[in-house]
């Protein structure tokens, strides 16, 4: 099997674990959206748990796994199995003191932490006082997750992709199973979410034990901070952590910036990326984490050629699937959240301003894609420090965006910034790649990219005519999202019938993969 079809295969198990944990973290927002609406309660959870996620992906997925899965598979690829586990080993120990001093700390600290990052909460005192009280709750899920992520870069280095796709889910029912089984039973009934955040942590990290030991782990625990792997861990993550940081800072500048607005738009603007991760977190955040061991082994064997082979196949597989996506949540943008959320508390005019956000985040989903295949190439040949060069410049390009947009454009604004920031790192991680692997196949990549947004074109036009004329007898209820669904089947029907009608490669090589799966003929 080539490694391309390796990595559609990779790509596809993860795919599929992602569209699960989304499908249910959506049925998991439509429970808050309906229980808690959008505003006081829910901007205070929001913020709650969006601060351990920041640091999970700081210290967790990523800059952690952008330094561990290079250096593991380079230990497994040149040295022993043994020195391998006894690098992860030693990696695992540093990880545990580093993360009970961080909870511990942030626990204490809470109030400041929370003055800092969510100002507009200071002067209501209430808010404030749940914010800080939830964000207490929540907080030692970095604890979990952290060590949860470390195990999934093992697995994924191992090319064991199952388990860690599917584990996300496991917060997801935590969180639904809370909000039905011990928020009504509490006196701030919110408080409950973030006893499922823990909750879900704890699953997660459990359910990664039985496939590590089968995989022939060996921990053997090492607090002695000697290892050679840990320091140069430690050194590949200390630029990676900056970058990550401006990265995540320009998360919390939205929030910031959110919270001086009108109440609600911190929720706005949450319904709408949680939208907007369904296709980015099906296949870009799936590929990014698919092609980062498949780059690895290439850097580690020195075989250049390969990487680039790789990630042209890459960036023009995830154009095949984000340039639609992109174009099908701009024209639907309105009916998507109508359709997920617009019940209970959630207002139809929270579905409109909601919406408004959801197209201002689309409008980047490709470059948030592009990145995912891009970053991993810096990463795989040990190169932190690049990345973080071009995340300053695109974290002070976010701030003048979104002050010259926020006041026209409000919440929408504070998401258009956001996608023309990405827009720009996508454009700068791709200007300076390393010049052993800066020439991979450019015009395959460009003409691809016309063929794909031709054929996207052409689907949001039929698209939009099939919603815009949707009979009133099917505007409520299970009539709507039957014409829904009949638009989006249409909508693809369109763009795959484009595709082949153009002679899309992507295309072509998906239906002879299919083909080699099943041995069918088309």
């Amino acid at each position: 099997m080539s490694e391309n079809k390796r990595l559609l295969k990779a790509t596809g198990i993860i795919s599929s674990g992602t569209f699960l944990s989304r499908i249910f973290g959506f049925i998991r927002d439509m429970v808050i959206a309906k229980i808690f609406g959008a505003g006081f309660a829910t901007d205070a959870f929001f913020v709650a748990f969006k601060i351990p996620n920041l640091l999970r992906r700081l210290l967790g997925e990523g800059a952690l796994s952008a330094a561990f899965i290079p250096l593991f598979t380079e230990y497994f690829t040149t040295k022993s199995k043994e020195d391998a586990w006894k690098f992860a080993s030693a990696v695992f120990s540093t990880l545990l003191v580093i993360l009970f001093t961080i909870t511990l700390l942030g626990i204490i600290f809470m109030p400041a932490i929370i003055t800092i990052l969510a100002p507009g909460f200071y002067h209501e005192l209430s808010k404030f006082n749940l914010t800080v009280y939830l964000t207490r709750i929540t907080f030692p899920y970095i604890f979990l997750i952290s060590l949860t992520a470390l195990s999934m870069g093992i697995l994924n280095s191992l090319r064991h992709f199952t388990v860690p796709a599917m584990s996300p889910v496991l917060l997801n029912f935590a969180l639904i199973g809370a909000a039905f089984f011990i928020c009504p039973y509490l006196k701030i009934p919110v408080s409950g979410l973030a006893i499922g955040v823990i909750i879900g942590g704890l699953m997660q990290f459990v359910f990664h034990i039985p496939p590590l030991l089968k995989s022939g782990l060996k921990f053997t625990p090492d607090f002695s901070f000697s290892h050679p792997g840990v320091k140069k861990v430690v050194l590949l993550m200390a630029p990676s952590v900056i970058g990550l940081a401006v990265t995540q800072f320009n998360i919390f500048v939205d929030t910031l910036i959110a919270s001086l607005l009108t109440e609600g738009s911190i929720s706005y603007l949450y319904y709408a990326d949680r939208v907007m991760q369904l296709p980015l977190g099906v296949f870009g955040t799936a590929i990014g984490t698919a092609i980062l061991p498949t780059l690895s082994s290439f850097a580690a064997k020195k075989d250049m050629e390969g990487m680039k082979d790789t990630m042209s196949f890459g960036l023009r597989f995830t154009f095949f699937i984000a340039i639609p996506a992109m174009t099908a949540q701009i024209v639907l943008s309105l009916p998507i959240v109508s359709l997920l959320f617009e019940r209970g508390e959630f207002t139809h005019q929270s579905a409109i301003n909601t919406s408004q956000a959801l197209i201002a985040f689309s409008i980047g989903l490709w470059a948030y894609s592009g990145i995912k295949v891009i970053a991993p190439a810096y990463y795989s040949v040990q190169d932190t420090k690049t990345p973080v060069r071009i995340a300053v410049i695109s974290m002070i390009a976010n701030v003048v965006f979104n002050l010259i947009l926020m006041h026209p454009l409000k919440h929408a604004g504070i998401a258009l910034a956001t996608s023309l920031s990405a827009i720009l790192n996508l454009g700068l991680l791709i200007y300076y790649l390393p010049d052993s692997i800066r020439r991979i196949n450019w015009y395959s990549v460009k003409n691809s990219a016309i063929k794909i947004s031709l054929s996207s074109a052409v689907m949001g036009g039929i698209c939009y005519l099939a919603i815009s004329n949707q009979p009133s007898v099917v505007s409520h209820g299970v009539g709507k999202l039957i014409w829904f669904s009949f638009t989006i089947l249409t909508g693809l029907i369109v763009y795959f019938g484009m595709t082949i009608l153009i002679k899309c490669e992507e295309m072509r090589f998906l239906i002879d993969a299919v083909k080699s799966k099943f041995g069918r003929r088309f």
